[in-house]
């Protein structure tokens, strides 16, 4: 039998948080800052089963847009990520910066001549010199840097937690949960998980050094299961959240990327392309210039299901040149940079035709709550996430959002199984 949390005897309301990914953290602090919060009447505990930040929360674009989904959600998101920036130096902390978006349309399908091809004068913004025109055809403007913006993703997860816990009464607990407990009239009770033993937090994967400690997944193999009780429990696990609730229409889309630094620092734009291949064949790699860096990602698949953890994460290399291939091809610069990570994650993503989710708020079991299904949007979406959750967990319901069309209870029934 699973051995009992050793501080379940605490008198205060206790919130477990599965999952220390940018969602789960951002609930995490909006509930620290809320006003009827108190560390002296309620506790945090943030479960993690490899590290913060190991799935998208590191591994994503961190785009921010007002033209995002879904509408009900964005806005308050978008003006979360400015307040944040402007309360915390963001533009040093985590690289959040306005930028401008435009779409690009190539023909490399004639690649054999592209060398040969004299410039064309295509009327790009002067400082967008670190494409090549003579492959491009056309390219349009989707936006500025009113309603554009970034984040680096990683780094803004785990400062976001740091920020967290420093009230005191936020844990985070390296282990893995294995299951939900239910009592006889479905109210979620506890989480059972597996502990996992700690070591030094300079072995993150993570392109940032961070004081919070994390554990290796194997050493979790001779520990003994625990419990730990909960008051109010939410799934923050992303595509990993129908292992936990098995009837939630959540899935995994798995997204491949790479980062370059650049022969030459470039200028702050999201570049979404169009690549004709051969006929009726393209590709569209996303180009997202950082401050330092710029990343690149491709189109999503779902050939493999979303693994155990995010270590096991396979990451196929010949994916990874692709998009080493074609960013050389539309950037000298990148073409002459220096490749920093090869790397996939999963996109969570709401399998509902009526939704495009995310899922935010109560299930139907007493005491259970969901945040996910935020599909490419989670960074964007997360401070706006967090906000109305932490609304929801302490007030009752979300005032500073109408996202009762993203009610979990729309779409799936919670609960155990019949037979368990």
């Amino acid at each position: 039998m699973p051995s009992a949390d050793a501080v379940s005897d605490d008198s205060r309301t206790h919130i477990i948080i599965v999952g220390a990914g940018i969602v789960g953290v951002c609930t995490a602090y909006y509930l620290t800052r809320h006003p009827s919060f108190s560390p002296t009447t309620h506790r945090i505990s943030i479960i993690e089963s490899t590290r913060p930040a190991s799935g998208a929360s590191g591994k994503a674009g961190g785009l921010l847009a007002l033209w995002a989904f879904p509408s009900q959600l964005v806005p308050l998101s978008f003006q979360l990520h400015e307040e944040l920036a402007d309360t915390y130096n963001g533009a040093e902390e985590w690289s959040y910066r306005r930028l401008q978006t435009v779409s690009l349309e190539g023909n490399l399908s004639r690649s054999s001549r592209v060398s040969k091809r004299a410039p064309v004068d295509l009327g790009l913004p002067d400082d967008l010199d670190w494409v090549r025109s003579d492959v491009l055809e056309s390219w349009s403007s989707l936006s500025g840097k009113d309603s554009t913006a970034q984040v680096h993703p990683y780094k803004f997860t785990m400062f976001m937690l740091r920020r967290a816990q420093e009230c005191g009464a936020v844990s985070l607990i390296m282990g893995k949960v294995l299951s939900i407990n239910y009592s006889k009239s479905n109210t979620a009770e506890s989480v059972i998980y597996q502990p996992l033993g700690q070591q030094d937090s300079s072995s993150s994967s993570g392109p940032a050094s961070t004081s919070t400690s994390t554990a290796s997944p194997s050493s979790s193999e001779n520990s003994t299961p625990k419990v730990l009780k909960g008051d109010k429990i939410v799934i923050t696990v992303g595509p990993w959240t129908s292992r936990l609730l098995p009837t939630c229409p959540v899935s995994g889309l798995r997204a491949h990327s790479i980062t370059i630094t650049p022969s030459r620092p470039v200028s702050a734009y999201a570049l979404f392309t169009e690549l004709k291949l051969a006929k009726g064949k393209y590709i569209s790699p996303e180009i997202y210039a950082r401050k330092d860096e710029v990343y690149i990602c491709g189109e999503g698949d779902n050939y493999v299901e979303v693994p155990e953890t995010t270590d096991d994460v396979e990451v196929l290399k010949e994916r990874c040149e692709e998009l080493v291939k074609y960013a050389g091809v539309i950037s000298k610069e990148l073409q002459g940079g220096r490749i920093t990570r090869r790397q996939a994650c999963y996109l969570p993503v709401v399998d509902v035709p009526s939704t495009s989710g995310p899922l935010i708020g109560p299930t139907n079991t007493q005491n259970l709550f969901v945040a996910s299904g935020h599909s490419c949007w989670g960074i964007n979406n997360a401070p706006g996430t967090g906000k109305v959750m932490a609304e929801i967990l302490l007030d009752g319901e979300a005032t500073s959002a109408d996202i009762s069309s993203l009610d979990p209870r729309r779409y799936f029934v919670s609960g155990p199984l019949p037979g368990e």
